[in-house]
């Protein structure tokens, strides 16, 4: 099964040193998410210079502030770039960046609805159908030719309505904050609706997996438990997804950190929280802990993901212990 690793977007390292350094540990991809401080997309071409072998990939670029043409020519240029390295990863992001980052409607017409018709656009001008038309409530776009570019997409869609995305459209899906022992439930929904479009496919699952390396467990957890806490207080989805398996807890954490109280927040993030949503310990404990969640069933591409509060030293530590080359 190929380990993938989300690179540290909050960092004082170079994320091309990293990427580099990725490969010569074996993993097989590497993803770069995108909020604010860099572009994804001049990073992730200045690693598909630097590498030979590593798949690429964005997790994920926000589906307001590009539109699909961009996306498309984006995908593309970086596609043969690479050398048929590159995956694209989209998702709605939150309503706190799009709005107050962006400066865009959150809900106009609504956030699933613009993440549907933009990976639908998106494919049909990678695809080889010919000259583009496309009349949606979102965009309406008229004979630009296709582009003939095999890109896969994945989506990082949580709740219901956005997996059907995932299913009708998509080539992989990307959870985050999901509590594992979630995933196979959240995931038989993409296979039923699948089913219910009348589409054969095969859908990568490729989780994020927040993960922290020490020799003192405790401060394993507490990159996680901050990790958790950030995105919880930040995203309503992401506390819905949470709530699912810990409706008190995720209660807990989204009430201190909009209070104010990011300490409080964080730890409000029970143990229990930290093993469904994370793994952190010693490297053997680590190590254990991400072979149990590679090893649910419908997962197929897990992602080692650096939590953004996590120092240097952690982040590097994480990335050797945690590489194929160790596990």
């Amino acid at each position: 099964m190929p380990t993938d690793l989300l690179l540290p977007q909050v960092t004082s390292m170079d994320a091309t040193e990293l990427a580099v350094r990725a490969e010569d540990l074996e993993y097989d991809g590497v993803w770069l998410g995108e909020l604010w401080g860099q572009s994804s997309v001049v990073r992730l071409t200045d690693i598909a210079a630097r590498t030979d072998e590593i798949d690429l990939g964005t997790a994920i670029l926000n589906v307001f502030s590009r539109t699909p043409a961009v996306l498309a020519m984006t995908a593309a240029t970086l596609q043969d770039v690479s050398d048929g390295r590159f995956r694209i990863g989209v998702g709605t992001s939150t309503e706190k960046a799009v709005e107050d980052l962006h400066g865009m409607e959150w809900a106009d017409p609504n956030p699933v609805r613009r993440a549907h018709e933009t990976v639908e656009l998106l494919k049909a001008y990678l695809g080889d159908e010919g000259r583009v038309e496309y009349d949606g409530e979102v965009f309406e776009v008229r004979d630009f030719p296709s582009l003939g570019a095999d890109v896969p997409v994945y989506h990082a869609a949580l709740g219901e309505a956005n997996r059907r995305v995932v299913a009708r459209l998509c080539d992989g899906w990307i959870p985050h904050n999901v509590p594992f022992p979630d995933l196979p439930d959240a995931y038989a929904y993409i296979e039923e609706q699948m089913a219910e479009a009348g589409r054969d496919a095969d859908v990568d699952v490729a989780p994020y997996v927040p993960a922290a390396v020490a020799d003192d467990p405790e401060e394993a957890k507490d990159v996680v438990r901050g990790h958790v806490a950030y995105y919880v207080g930040n995203g309503r989805g992401y506390e819905r997804a949470v709530a699912g398996r810990f409706p008190d807890g995720a209660e807990a954490v989204a009430e201190a950190w909009r209070d104010g109280d990011r300490s409080a927040a964080a730890e409000r993030v029970t143990d229990e929280m930290v093993a469904a949503l994370g793994v952190a310990g010693t490297p053997e404990e680590a190590r254990e802990q991400f072979r149990e969640v590679a090893a649910i069933d419908c997962v197929s591409r897990p992602m080692v993901t650096i939590p953004s509060n996590a120092d240097d030293e952690t982040a590097r530590r994480t990335i050797e212990e945690l590489s194929p080359s160790r596990t």
